[in-house]
């Protein structure tokens, strides 16, 4: 039997759940070509989201195709440029005769390369030269926008991991050259998010930075633990099984209503589960999971600074003042300076989260593994 959580891919149809209020305004942002973009920590479900959003948006304007680019293992121009034209190209075609057609109409200066793969789909391949995309940019960069106008389209462009953009040669000057062209398209909007938040929220709320107010900010929150609880208790007697209220409510609290790992905690209590998931099956099933990530979790460990575990232990003590001279003493911390270092290093390398100055661990499971096990 196919197990009724997914965690790690796309979540789609009955495996997405809640976010129905930043579903609603994402589909009305596309709809209406306003420029969208997603902060939240990693594996808050974002991808999800906009998958959701590009399908129900679609539905409703005929005329409307979005576009998805990911730039996970992309660190060049050269590589954007070739992504964003095949990626356009591809959603703005039903063909691949059209595809190829595109490619060579909408192109006045680049001599574009096409090649199509043999298998079942034919799908179309469109690269140039780097030499003439790197002196000429603009065609690439105001694709959508032509074809779009010329088709009678409007074209919504996904670009997930955009804080990827930090790691070419020149940032800043690529950022700028980017929003001198999309900010004047008018058949097209564009859709950016990524998982490093703190690398997002420095992009595009820093205003010296060329995509500060570039578009409508939405801040993911978590999902409720009461819309959880309804999800969890619908997939298991989708599948002929029963969870109680109390193992429901338990999964929400043991992983902070975290997304990513209250699928994976659910999905572990399911298989354990024969024909009711109590609180006692749940506890199991997280053990399970700690000690699967144990490892992972070790290894992160051991490349933090004594000053940052120590900032740590204070932090999951539940300390208030963490820079009183008391608390400092208590926990062996250096200096006030030891502290903002060190708080600045944990929200680079993704292990804490910084909203309006409270800091939080992105990892719930991480956070439980060092409290019960590490710092006992």
């Amino acid at each position: 039997m196919e197990t009724p959580f997914v965690f790690g891919k796309i979540a789609t149809e009955k495996n997405f759940t809640d976010r129905e209020q930043e579903t609603a305004c994402l589909v009305q942002n596309f709809v209406s070509l306003i420029n969208t973009i997603i902060i939240s920590p990693r594996r808050w479900g974002k991808s999800s989201l906009v998958n959701k959003a590009a399908e129900l948006a679609m539905e409703q304007d005929k005329n409307l195709r979005v576009c998805h680019i990911d730039l996970f293992n992309v660190r060049n121009e050269e590589h954007f440029y070739s992504l964003l034209v095949q990626k356009v190209i591809a959603a703005t075609s039903n063909r691949w005769e059209e595809a190829v057609e595109s490619a060579k109409k909408f192109f006045s200066r680049l001599i574009p390369k096409i090649s199509i793969s043999s298998g079942p789909t034919n799908e179309v391949s469109v690269d140039s030269e780097w030499e003439e995309v790197k002196y000429n940019p603009d065609e690439v960069l105001d694709l959508a926008e032509k074809i779009a106008r010329e088709k009678g389209l409007k074209v919504v462009v996904c670009v997930d991991e955009f804080q990827n953009i930090a790691e070419f040669s020149e940032p800043d000057y690529f950022q700028k050259k980017l929003r001198s062209h999309w900010q004047h398209h008018q058949h097209v909007a564009y859709c950016l998010y990524g998982s490093k938040r703190h690398m997002m929220l420095d992009v595009f709320t820093n205003a010296s930075k060329p995509f500060y107010k570039f578009g409508n900010l939405i801040f993911l929150n978590k999902i409720e633990a009461s819309c959880l609880v309804e999800f969890f208790q619908g997939r298991f007697v989708d599948t002929g099984k029963r969870i109680t209220v109390e193992a429901s409510r338990l999964i929400a609290g043991l992983t902070d209503n975290h997304p990513y790992y209250a699928q994976q905690l659910a999905q572990l209590s399911w298989l354990r589960t024969k024909e009711v998931c109590t609180e006692e099956t749940v506890r199991e099933a997280h053990a399970a999971l700690v000690e699967q990530l144990s490892l992972l979790f070790v290894t992160i460990t051991e490349a933090l600074t004594t000053q940052q575990l120590n900032y740590l232990r204070a932090l999951i003590a539940g300390e208030k003042s963490i820079s009183s001279t008391e608390v400092m003493h208590r926990y062996r911390i250096t200096s006030t300076t030891s502290i903002s270092r060190s708080k600045a290093a944990l929200v680079k390398n993704d292990i804490l989260d910084n909203q309006a100055g409270k800091y939080s661990f992105q990892d719930p499971i991480y956070a439980y593994w060092l409290k019960t096990q590490y710092f006992v």
